[in-house]
This record gives C-alpha cells, structure tokens and sequence, in this order.
C-alpha cells in the first residue's frame, strides 16, 4: 500500500473542497468540519477514527488508520485499545472490494491483533473480539 498524497495538505485542500461553515451547532458536526481544514500529518488517531467513523473522505484516511494499525494494531484512539481498528471495521465492504491493496493490509493488521489478543486484560480482550466478530466478508 503506497500513499500518493501530500500529508501537508488538508482534506480541504486535497479534495478541493471547502464545505464552508457548519451548518449545525453539534460537537461532533464542529470537529468535522475542523479537522477538514487540519493538515493530514498532523491527525491523531482519534482524530482519524471520528472521520472514519463519518466515513468522510475514506481515500485518503483509511491508508493513515492502516499505516498506525500496522505499527500497533491495539492503539487507542479515545476509548479502548483497538477502538481505531474497530471503526476501520465499519467501513463499508464496498470500498474493500474497490481497494484491494488497503483490504490486504487491513487482513495484516486483523492477523496481527488476533494474536495480541492473549496479553490485554480480559475486558479489553473481549471488545476487540466483538469487533472482529464484525469482519468484513470482503476481508
């Protein structure tokens, strides 16, 4: 999986696309439209799993949830560890079936935490279980 974007850049500018101001007053609403305009090196994990999770601009987030999954399949991005893996999880089967390269990763990173899954506390074991459980079929 190869990037092929400008990190320096913002969503905003990488899609040519201001969405202007918000058009409701909603935290989750604000920080999206924000975080359009933040350039994509400097998005941390949470940042990237509340966009995810909007499925907005999926082409070019997706790659940079991937590139820290591999790092550390279990990073916490606000919740629980793995809580970034598991919003990948929601990503519709669609854009695995278009993106194969970025689904082979994905199936790394799954791998990958399936055998991590024997040293987290058993609570934490048990979320990221529920999560894989919603594998993609695709994947």
């Amino acid at each position: 999986m190869k990037i092929n974007f400008d990190r320096r850049k913002s969503l905003q500018e990488l899609e040519q696309d201001d969405w202007g101001p918000p058009d409701y007053d909603t935290h989750l609403v604000q920080t999206c439209h924000r975080l359009r305009r933040v350039p994509l090196a400097d998005f941390t994990a949470g940042d990237l799993r509340i966009m995810i999770g909007q499925k907005i601009s999926l082409l070019f987030l997706v790659p940079l949830a991937l590139e820290r999954l591999q790092e550390d399949p279990l990073v916490e991005a606000n919740y629980y560890p793995g809580d970034l893996l598991n919003v990948l999880l929601d990503v519709p089967e669609t854009f695995w079936s278009v993106h194969t390269d970025m689904r082979d990763v994905l199936c790394q990173v799954i791998a990958k935490t399936k055998q991590l899954l024997g040293y987290l506390e058993e609570t934490d074991a048990r979320l990221i279980r529920e999560s894989l459980a919603k594998v993609p079929t695709s994947v």
